[in-house]
C-alpha cells in the first residue's frame, strides 16, 4: 500500500483547445485524488502552457527564460488549488522562494504537516533555480520526504526505446533500471531527476494522463509492484495492462 507520492504533471496536460487550463482535466485530477484520500501526495506541477524554454525568444538567454517558465508554474499551482476546492480537495500552494502572501515557502516539515492534515502540497516554482526541469523537482521532493515512489504522468505511457509518436517501431520497456536509462540515453525522464531518485533508491512509474482513471491505476500499479522490484527502477504502467486488475 502507498502511504506517500509525488506525482508529476505537466502544464501541457493541463490546457485544451488553445486554452491555458483544461478545466475538466483538472476536475478529474481532483476527483481521482479524492478515491485515493488514503495516501499523502504532493504534485510537482510544470508550466508548458504558458511557457516552454526551447521555445524561448532569441533575444533571452536561459536563466530568464527558465526563470519566466518558473512563474508560470507558480500560476498554475495557484489555479489548481483554487479549482481543487471545487471538489472539496484542500491543497496549499508550496514554492521554493517567497512570494508574498501568495504562496507558502517549501520546507520538508511544513509539507509533511499540510500532508498529515489531508491536504495535497502543490510544488510550484521548480527548485528556483535554472537550468532544473520539473521531472528534477519531482524527483528531489520524493526523496526530502521520503515518498514511495515517483509518478510520472506523461503524454505517453511508459519508457520506450525511441518516441513512439515519431517512431512506429519503438517498443515498451516494462522495468528498467536508472543506469540503463542513463546510459542507452532514453528520454524517459532527465538525467539529474533519474540519479537523484537513483540515489534515494525511489522507484519511479511513468503513465499517460489521459487515460482513464490513471492516477488511481497508476498507484495501484505502484502499491502492488513496487515490491517485486529493487529500488531505483523506472516502470512503465499502462491502463490495459493486466497487472492493475
Amino acid at each position: 500500500m502507498l502511504k506517500r507520492a509525488v506525482i508529476k504533471i505537466s502544464g501541457e496536460a493541463l490546457s485544451a483547445n488553445g486554452q491555458a487550463f483544461d478545466d475538466l482535466m483538472i476536475d478529474n485530477i481532483a476527483e481521482q485524488l479524492k478515491i485515493l484520500s488514503d495516501i499523502e501526495f504532493s504534485l510537482v506541477i510544470g508550466g508548458g502552457n504558458f511557457w516552454r524554454g526551447r521555445d524561448k525568444k532569441p533575444f533571452l538567454n536561459r536563466v530568464r527564460s527558465d526563470q519566466i517558465g518558473m512563474l508560470g508554474t507558480v500560476m498554475n499551482g495557484m489555479y489548481l488549488s483554487e479549482r481543487f476546492l471545487l471538489s472539496g480537495v484542500k491543497s496549499v500552494v508550496m514554492t521554493p522562494f517567497p512570494i508574498g502572501t501568495l504562496t507558502v515557502v517549501f520546507s520538508r516539515e511544513a509539507a509533511l504537516c499540510a500532508m498529515h492534515r489531508g491536504e495535497v502540497v502543490i510544488n510550484a516554482g521548480g527548485t528556483g533555480h535554472p537550468y532544473f526541469s520539473t521531472d528534477t523537482i519531482a524527483a528531489l521532493r520524493a526523496a526530502e520526504l521520503e515518498a514511495d515512489c515517483v509518478l510520472y504522468a506523461k503524454n505517453i505511457d511508459g519508457v520506450y526505446t525511441a518516441d513512439p509518436r515519431k517512431d512506429p517501431g519503438a517498443q515498451k520497456i516494462r522495468r528498467i533500471s536508472y543506469r540503463e536509462v542513463i546510459g542507452r540515453q532514453l528520454s524517459a525522464a532527465d538525467i539529474a531527476a533519474m540519479c537523484i531518485s537513483q540515489e534515494a533508491g525511489t522507484n519511479s512509474f511513468l503513465f499517460g494522463l489521459h487515460a482513464r482513471d490513471s492516477i488511481v491505476n497508476a498507484c495501484k500499479s505502484a502499491a502492488g509492484n513496487s515490491r517485486d522490484f529493487q529500488s531505483g527502477t523506472m516502470i512503465s504502467v499502462s491502463c490495459e495492462e493486466e497487472y492493475y486488475v
